[in-house]
């Protein structure tokens, strides 16, 4: 199931509400996805009549009720530690969460699933939390790691894209960069022009130090050719249409 997913019973939350007393018992609900398809050891202390709200009540032979919530809750890991097998653990509320109201605190639950093999040596196999009565599943160091390397390959991915269009070559200076917006569109224009210039500078230069007779057809007919094409560039870059964008008429 994906991480993202979650589960919420409306008729539940609606007849029974959801405190930390039936949080358990909501997880439990047949209808949740999430809950394992094995029987727990909660289901097993259900059946014994072992709750947070029977024990709040009614106490236990060690300790009488009426005990206070977290006394209940103790009492109920307590029962859950001298069984063994597949169990949900109802863990302590966090006294302070950064950038969470105490309301929002006290609507949040988590709960931990567990195989228990004896009294002090349990296995987890999943945390939860419950907020505002929607489950969700907490998710994975590898899910948590994967969501942060994409987060940062995308701001990588932008940041090239942006400095992209800010890059110059030059073949004889190398790369240069122009990252003032407020330029003027000459300056691009003058840019491609001294670069179109160089080139042919370039060629021409190896053209009179060779020797008559070392060019080839194909090389001479190659560089009338890479001559043509730079004339055409260098008025495509004077042309309204490539640097102000203006359309055709």
């Amino acid at each position: 199931m994906s991480e993202s997913a979650s589960f919420v019973d409306p008729v539940f939350l609606t007849r029974f509400g959801l405190t930390r007393i039936n949080a358990i018992d909501y997880f439990l609900l047949s209808l949740n996805p999430f809950r394992t398809k094995a029987k727990t050891s909660n289901e097993v202390l259900s059946m014994q009549g072992i709750t947070i709200g029977t024990l709040m009540q009614w106490g236990t032979g060690a300790r009488p009720g009426p005990l206070s919530l977290e006394q209940g809750e103790e009492e109920y890991r307590v029962a859950l530690s001298r069984l063994t097998g597949e169990q949900y653990e109802l863990l302590p509320m966090s006294n302070n969460i950064e950038g969470m109201t105490p309301q929002q605190m006290a609507a949040l639950f988590t709960i931990r699933h567990v195989h228990r093999t004896s009294h002090n040596h349990t296995t987890i196999l999943g945390i939860y939390y419950i907020l505002e009565g929607v489950i969700y599943k907490s998710p994975t160091v590898r899910g948590l790691m994967k969501a942060n390397i994409t987060r940062t390959l995308e701001g990588l991915k932008d940041a090239c894209d942006a400095l992209s269009v800010c890059a110059r070559y030059d073949p004889s200076t190398g790369y240069s960069w122009k990252f003032d917006p407020d330029d003027d569109e000459d300056e691009d224009i003058q840019f491609f022009s001294s670069l179109q210039e160089k080139r042919k500078r370039r060629r021409r230069q190896i053209l009179d130090n060779r020797r008559p007779g070392e060019r080839t057809v194909e090389e001479e007919e190659g560089i009338r050719a890479s001559e043509a094409i730079d004339r055409i560039l260098s008025r495509l870059s004077k042309s309204d249409v490539v640097v102000k964008g203006k359309a055709i008429k």
